[in-house]
């Protein structure tokens, strides 16, 4: 369940700026806006609010002294004002951040030159009990040292080659058509969970996508996404099952999926929205990315050929294919290989008949 949204006193304007650093005013008519510290109804900031809706004029805030460049502080300073940063999706951005901001609170005060495998190793080693969590900083790490490269603070990135965890997770759950079927079964067509679970399913598309697509998307039996954290631009046939919803879905917004507020859903919102949902169906494991999943596993088992389910879900490299699915289904894959080969072997045996062959001349 999401958690609940704070509420402002009047006149507090609260967002994030650019960088992903939350901003407080004081935004009262007619008068200057005045900055307030955080959190948000804090002890902090109920004092500096007080004061500040009296028209006392408050102490500027100490300003933080950069970090050393030579530190890992002052190169995640840097990678994070980079324009190699700044080109992630917003959801990429906002989770490199977290994850970033966390390790500079531990190691900030590291030099950079001398920051090596041992070290990260040891990091590594604490984390023994998270592997995926342990897996997904190296490669923050990697990025990170990779950066330190380009901006000639090492010579090379000591982290190359460095392999983390083995881990038998595969991420997210691929739903099976079982369970498929048991969603279907608990949101009929015409409610909003139905479609938002057909829009995935049959369209392959992260959440973050699929929360912005909309009627103006739909052409000709086709419907066109721009990928937002790949850019791609992709225009998919839509299947008769997303269709039949479709034809159920009223035309009087522009995205489909809207929340109860008549918004369109953020991805994170939206991730959260379809966790209750996929509850109410019984299915504890299922999640939205799940549906991603399973779209490419359903692709696979019709005998898609790598590159015809990259047309589809947007995946750029045969590796990220592949581990999306691993979830195919064995048996039907196999019957379908041994159906080829059967046919080989009866094309064969005609070509070699008894017949045939005792009437040839020696």
């Amino acid at each position: 369940m999401s958690k609940a949204k704070l509420s402002k006193p009047p006149h507090v304007h609260v967002y994030r700026d650019r960088h992903g650093k939350v901003r407080i005013y004081l935004n009262k008519p007619g008068q200057p806006k005045v900055p307030l510290p955080g959190p948000l109804n804090s002890p902090t900031f109920f004092e500096a609010y007080a004061k500040a809706i009296a028209g006392v004029k408050l102490a500027a805030p100490p300003t933080q002294p950069r970090a050393p460049k030579n530190t890992i502080a002052g190169l995640i300073e840097l990678y994070l004002k980079s324009p190699s940063y700044r080109d992630l999706a917003e959801t990429s951005r906002n989770t490199y951040r977290r994850q970033l901001d966390k390790f500079r609170d531990e190691h900030g005060t590291k030099p950079v030159e001398g920051f090596g495998r041992k070290h990260v190793m040891h990091i590594l080693g604490k984390m023994a009990d998270r592997p995926e969590a342990a897996n997904t900083l190296l490669k923050r790490l990697k990025v990170l040292m990779n950066f330190a490269v380009d901006m000639d603070m090492i010579p090379h990135n000591p982290l190359s080659g460095l392999k983390g965890f083995k881990s038998d997770s595969e991420g997210f759950h691929t739903w099976t058509e079982a369970e498929i079927a048991a969603f279907e079964k608990r949101h009929p067509i015409g409610s909003k969970a139905r479609l938002a679970m057909t829009l995935m399913l049959c369209t392959g598309q992260r959440r973050s996508d699929a929360v912005r697509m909309g009627w103006q998307h739909v052409s000709e039996g086709m419907i066109t996404v721009r990928q937002q954290k790949t850019k791609a631009t992709l225009t998919i046939p839509i299947h008769p099952d997303l269709q039949a919803v479709l034809d159920q879905t009223p035309k009087a917004n522009l995205t489909f999926l809207l929340t109860e507020y008549g918004r369109p859903f953020s991805a994170n919102g939206f991730g959260n929205w379809m966790r209750d949902r996929c509850d109410e169906a019984a299915l504890p494991s299922c999640s939205s990315h799940g549906l991603r999943k399973a779209c490419a596993r359903r692709l696979a088992e019709a005998g898609c050929s790598n590159q015809e389910i990259k047309a589809i879900t947007g995946h750029e490299t045969e590796a990220e294919v592949t581990r999306y699915t691993k979830a195919a289904d064995q048996k039907k894959l196999a019957k379908h290989a041994m159906g080829k080969l059967i046919v080989i072997d009866s094309v064969t045996q005609s070509a070699n008949h008894p017949a045939k062959v005792s009437n040839s001349k020696d």
